[in-house]
């Protein structure tokens, strides 16, 4: 009896050799945790200052490392997932609600030209587009009564947003024979100006959040070849942007064919000889 207990203790005895030291297992679990420790800090190595500082602040309130403050529960890091896609989402949805709006009025209550006016939303803004003879009769710059109302609708749901609103005007590649402008650029800044003013006097607009530009005949949106074309290329587009609106999404820089008119108040409107 006394043989077998001696050799089962020789037996556990041998196991306890042949297994590593206590202190392995140990270090081995505070190396996993400074792996993912690191690697944490790896995933945030390519952000700006700022948000290191408050990734670090939510660390150290998470490992209770804080001598300052007196709390009963245990402490907790700050939220700091997706942030900047919170905001971009919040915009994206801000711009399809203002397109929404827009649609809908122009098909409830404009529903004989809403074949000639588009709303487009895209990544950085909302771009209404009225085509042809849809604002201004042919060669001028007064905006058609019929279009009025339209046009206060309009800068009423622009004017609840935040951005900046620019205000484009386009022609066809028909030369101008006669009337008051001398060329299809000045025709166009004239319309883009027009669109302009009427919305700062009549919508209740921030005149320093309207610029206007024009384009001529040099950006057509189709080939001017058709009459069908070239009442599309026959525009004025205004252009809602984001608050979080950035260099990369602004309008192209105008070719040397191209004038652009950015001024503020007292706008540029020609008069008839």
């Amino acid at each position: 009896m006394s043989s077998e207990l001696e050799q089962q203790l020789k037996n556990v005895k041998a196991e306890l050799d042949a297994s590593p030291p206590a202190w392995v297992v140990t270090f081995g679990d505070m190396m996993s945790l400074l792996l993912c420790f690191f690697v944490l800090l790896l995933s945030f190595s390519e952000t700006d200052k700022q948000l290191y500082k408050e990734v670090a602040g939510s660390l150290a309130q998470a490992f209770g490392i804080q001598r300052e403050i007196k709390a009963l529960d245990s402490p907790k890091g700050q939220k700091m997932i997706a942030k900047d896609f919170d905001m971009q989402h919040i915009a994206t949805r801000e711009k399809e609600e203002f397109g929404k709006e827009i649609k809908k009025e122009i098909e409830t209550h404009f529903k004989d030209i809403k074949d000639k006016i588009q709303v487009e939303v895209s990544k950085d803004k909302v771009t209404i587009r009225m085509m042809g003879e849809t604002a201004f009769d042919s060669g001028k710059s007064d905006i058609r009564p019929e279009m009025m109302p339209l046009l206060e609708k309009i800068g009423s749901i622009l004017r609840g947003g935040k951005g900046e609103i620019i205000v484009c005007g386009h022609t066809d590649n028909i030369p101008v024979k006669s009337g008051p402008f001398q060329s299809n650029l000045r025709l166009s800044i004239a319309r883009a100006a027009t669109v302009a003013e009427f919305l700062i006097n009549h919508t209740g607009i921030e005149p320093s959040r309207i610029s206007t530009m024009g384009f001529g005949e040099y950006r057509p949106l189709v080939s001017n070849d058709t009459p069908e074309g070239r009442q599309k290329n026959r525009r004025v587009e205004i252009t809602l942007t984001t608050s979080a609106f950035n260099q990369e999404s602004t309008p192209e820089k105008p070719s040397e064919n191209t004038l652009e008119y950015r001024q503020k108040l007292p706008v540029y409107k020609p008069t008839t000889p």
